[in-house]
């Protein structure tokens, strides 16, 4: 399932340097004229997978045969042939275009044969359903598949039996997807990606992984190069439904010889696994529920197992990352601090430019509070590119409302207007609602020394 943590930089408040509660409120509201048109993008630009191919194959047993509990599976389980998929329920209209282009993608990159259809029979059942439907059935949740079902109302009296065990699976056959249908097209996208990979492939997510939606850290939201990498191998021709994790282990040098010869010659990072404990005080900081001081307990908690794991990789920088979140309300600068560590250890990391363009967003948010636009800008570019890239349009919104800021602080009126018009479109699929689009731009218009907040 898709996990309720807090998102990353993209709700209201978030990533700001926060000044008086008031002050929001008191920035100059936005145009009350019309939005214009959502935008979306055009085409996938996935980077192809960094990672050594032994690293790759302990990465895809570890994601294959453990359940996110860490549970261990005892059978590899696929679709076997041709994969069919419905949509049910009150679909939102920009559901249709976001699953034509990831099942276009699963075609052409991961080698599936899948295709929708509307028979009641479909292997694959994405229902929409209302976010409250959903956390009726599992509070923790944002979105989630079930085996050997094809309607939520079946969940209740089918959950925790034989029926829906993954670990009595040996092939899958039939399964159903829970999507929220009132919610922003980026989010329903986000859950249709990351639900939809896990109907096919992977039952797991694993922090280790710094390419991936397979990740609670949520921080890439759409398949990635390495995903759908994964899910190639997943279908291979030189594994079936059945297979048992040694048997499996004993094919996937081949199967990634084959299909990632770059990753032959890569040097393998052998990444150690993430102790529980950091696993849960993570979600304890960031998921719902928690108190204020909870959360900043567990965040130090967090930092705190890092260190001793002695990580120099994107599970530090996220632990900076998370600290810096919880303090922004009350210590901006101690946040500030946070930041600056979090993107000091993701700049050196090749493979974290977007966790860098998180960070970005907080830093050059910070530096148009101070005037500084010269810096702001510096970080704002580079963090654009990485947004679009990843199809992160609520993230790319935020950035350029800052460039526009910026862009004002230098005087460059014009400039900035057009940046803001630009803005819009994308912040629309990114947050959704008009009231949430216009209050994002007062948020982030509210950070420039230079506007009348009286």
């Amino acid at each position: 399932m898709r996990r309720l943590l807090l998102p990353l930089c993209v709700v209201l408040g978030a990533c700001m340097p926060v000044a008086p509660h008031d002050t929001v409120s008191r920035a100059a509201p936005a145009s009350d004229a019309a939005l214009p048109p959502i935008k979306s993008f055009a085409r996938a630009q996935p980077k192809p997978p960094l990672a050594a191919n032994s690293d790759i194959a302990r990465d895809f047993l570890d994601l294959a045969f453990t359940l996110e509990s860490g549970r261990r599976l005892p059978f590899f389980s696929r679709f076997e042939g041709p994969v069919s998929l419905r949509v049910t329920g009150a679909a939102p209209a920009h559901l249709g275009a976001d699953l034509d282009a990831v099942l276009h993608r699963l075609r052409t990159e991961a080698g599936i044969a899948i295709a929708r259809t509307d028979a009641e029979n479909a292997n694959i059942t994405i229902q929409a359903v209302s976010r409250a439907e959903i956390q009726k059935n599992l509070p923790q949740a944002a979105c989630f598949v079930v085996p050997n079902i094809s309607n939520l109302s079946e969940y209740a009296g089918a959950r925790r039996t034989q029926r829906t065990d993954w670990a009595r699976i040996t092939q899958r056959q039939k399964l159903a997807i829970f999507l929220p249908n009132e919610t922003s097209p980026q989010e329903v996208r986000d859950c249709l990606h990351e639900e939809l990979a896990q109907a096919l492939g992977p039952l797991n997510d694993l922090y280790r992984l710094s390419d991936s939606v397979f990740n609670d850290d949520n921080m890439h939201t759409v398949l990635t190069g390495f995903d759908m990498l994964i899910l190639r191998v997943f279908y291979s021709p030189a594994l079936r439904s059945g297979m048992t994790r040694a048997e499996v282990a004993a094919r996937l040098p081949a199967i990634l010889a084959q299909l990632n010869p770059a990753g032959q010659s890569r040097v393998p990072q052998r990444r150690d696994a993430t102790p529980r404990s950091w696993v849960a005080t993570v979600q304890q900081a960031l998921g719902p529920g928690t108190p204020p001081q909870g959360r900043l307990s567990a965040a130090r908690s967090a930092l705190n197992i890092a260190r001793v794991m002695g990580w120099y990789d994107h599970r530090m920088g996220f632990s900076h990352y998370a600290m810096g979140r919880i303090l922004q309300a009350d210590h901006p600068a101690e946040a500030r601090l946070q930041f600056q560590a979090a993107y000091h250890i993701y700049s050196q990391l090749p493979e974290c430019d977007l966790h860098m363009a998180y960070v970005s967003a907080a830093l050059a948010a910070y530096a148009i509070a101070d005037g500084d636009a010269t810096a702001g800008l510096a970080l704002i570019a580079p963090a654009e590119a990485s947004a679009a890239q990843n199809e992160n349009a609520a993230l790319l919104a935020q950035l350029l409302m800052l460039r526009a800021e910026a862009l004002d602080l230098t005087g460059r009126s014009a400039e900035a207007e057009a940046v803001r018009l630009d803005s819009l479109g994308w912040a629309r699929y990114g947050f959704g609602a008009d009231w949430a689009v216009r209050e994002k731009l007062r948020e982030v218009a509210a950070l420039n020394p230079l506007k009348d907040r009286s």
